[in-house]
């Protein structure tokens, strides 16, 4: 019998992303069964690191940022005024 041909050995993936039935992944499976039968509790979508004393407001961060912006419009102004034309 004669062996195909490098064409014929490649992976076509046109033909993979075709397929009728797709096997999921090992994680997939992994999580699937552990799943079954121990569900995992929900989760917030942006939870709070462990360990961390008191929560942190969002207005200090808001105004160390628009300082700092205020700051560098300010020095690029100064020094855009005292550059000779």
């Amino acid at each position: 019998m004669s062996e195909p041909g490098d064409a014929e050995k490649e992976f076509d993936i046109k033909w993979a992303d075709s397929a009728e039935h797709k096997e999921p992944s090992a994680r997939a499976r992994m999580l699937a069964a552990r799943w079954k039968h121990n569900p995992p509790g929900p989760v917030p979508f942006r939870a709070e690191p462990e360990g961390r004393a008191r929560p942190r407001s969002s207005w200090i961060s808001t105004t160390v940022v628009l300082g700092c912006v205020v700051a560098v419009i300010l020095l690029l102004g100064y020094i855009n005024f005292r550059a000779p034309y």
